[in-house]
């Protein structure tokens, strides 16, 4: 099959020596038989064969690659696909399924698939495709995901619109997922996300040691995953607050699947900014702040920083003295050392000690890219408010 091919200006091998999924348009010397989505052939400047990519053609980006080698291969198999979705499972089977039977498969860079993301719910597959190279392969990602023995598969995103809609096999609206004993009814058909925040898993553990006898705040709560985790620790009482009527009510189904007191938890249906400037300091010791990606895009981050600083200012400074605050940004454009100034800002404002016990971040099923550093996304603190 023939290619599209991209060859690097002189000096920039470096570029590809650096192994960064990211190849920007100023390092290109030279384009043959280009097209967006196609699968493309990239050569250094003296015309050696470094890898293969998805051309995209961006204003910065103009190739998304996943394989670097020098060996010629043939990304436009089945084949191809399976071996790369194969290494991700096995990687998979061994360190997280024994804990859940919700995980994600494929993390984009992390998982040298850029611009493609699948999460496993049971038996289902559901698949995020965010760029229009991974989608010219999608029956060949779809076959690989069947080889492995999921049969029920989910397009939740599809960038050109021509998978919109789409499933194999018999998919239900909704699935109920085991993590770490606890039970969770995913919204497969019209979730947040793909469903569910999957992401989450190891800090929802995490915040479980530190829920006994305490009254929890539980901010931008969705389905409830910090609540039933902090029932399950002990917690004395729980509230959820999101400004979703429909994710608080599965956020109470989830309590109920747990067989968890209603008395034990609050449901609070209001925006959390109004929840935060009209709480009265003292009535919650530990609080979770979870909020969605603030800052998608360059020009949002100055936004961004204001919102993360005004909720950590208002939780540090009202929650009780010896409380804990869960706290987090799941920002790609929010790196961890700013989300550090943030939180170190919002403490100084409120003028109260704070000591960081915990610096959190996504689990192994999230691997992070070394040489992709934006694969880092999600990046959290667990404070102790003396």
């Amino acid at each position: 099959m023939d290619f599209a091919k991209v060859y690097c200006k002189k000096g920039k091998e470096k570029v590809l020596q650096s192994r960064n999924s990211w190849l920007y348009t100023g390092a290109i010397a030279k384009r043959v038989d280009i097209a967006p989505g196609k699968i493309t052939e990239v050569y250094d400047y003296d015309g050696n064969l470094s890898g293969y990519g998805f051309y995209y053609g961006g204003r910065n980006i103009e190739v998304y690659l996943f394989d670097f080698t020098s060996v010629p291969q043939n990304p436009a198999t089945k084949e191809y696909w399976e071996v790369k979705i194969s290494k991700a499972f096995e990687l998979r089977k061994k360190y997280t399924l024994p804990k859940t039977s919700a995980y994600r498969l494929i993390h984009s860079e992390g998982d040298g698939m850029p611009g493609l993301t699948i999460d496993i719910y049971n038996d289902i597959a559901v698949v995020d495709f965010k760029i229009y190279g991974m989608e010219s392969v999608a029956g060949y990602i779809f076959d690989a995901l069947q080889a492995l023995g999921y049969q029920k598969i989910k397009v939740n995103k599809s960038v050109s619109g021509k998978y919109e809609n789409y499933t194999r096999g018999d998919v239900p609206a909704e699935t109920v997922i085991t993590e770490y004993g606890l039970k969770f009814a995913v919204d497969i058909a019209t979730g947040q996300k793909t469903g569910f925040y999957i992401d989450q898993r190891e800090n929802r553990n995490l915040l479980k040691k530190y829920s006994e006898g305490r009254t929890v705040l539980n901010m931008f709560s969705y389905t409830g995953g910090f609540s039933v985790y902090a029932l399950a620790g002990g917690a004395k009482q729980v509230w959820s607050a999101d400004i979703s009527k429909q994710a608080l009510e599965i956020a109470d189904k989830n309590r109920q699947l747990n067989a968890f007191e209603s008395e034990r938890h609050i449901i609070l249906n209001e925006d959390a900014f109004d929840t935060l400037s009209k709480l009265e300091p003292n009535m919650f010791d530990l609080i979770v702040l979870d909020p969605p990606a603030f800052a998608k895009k360059d020009k949002d981050v100055p936004n961004a920083v204001k919102a993360y600083r005004e909720l950590n200012y208002e939780a540090i400074k009202k929650i009780k003295k010896g409380g804990i605050v869960f706290t987090f940004s799941c920002s790609q454009k929010i790196d961890k050392d700013l989300f550090r100034k943030i939180v170190f800002t919002a403490a100084a404002k409120a003028q109260r000690p704070v000591r960081i016990l915990h610096q959190l971040t996504q689990p192994e099923d999230h691997p992070i890219d070394i040489f992709q550093p934006k694969s880092e996304y999600l990046k959290g603190f667990v404070l102790y408010v003396e």
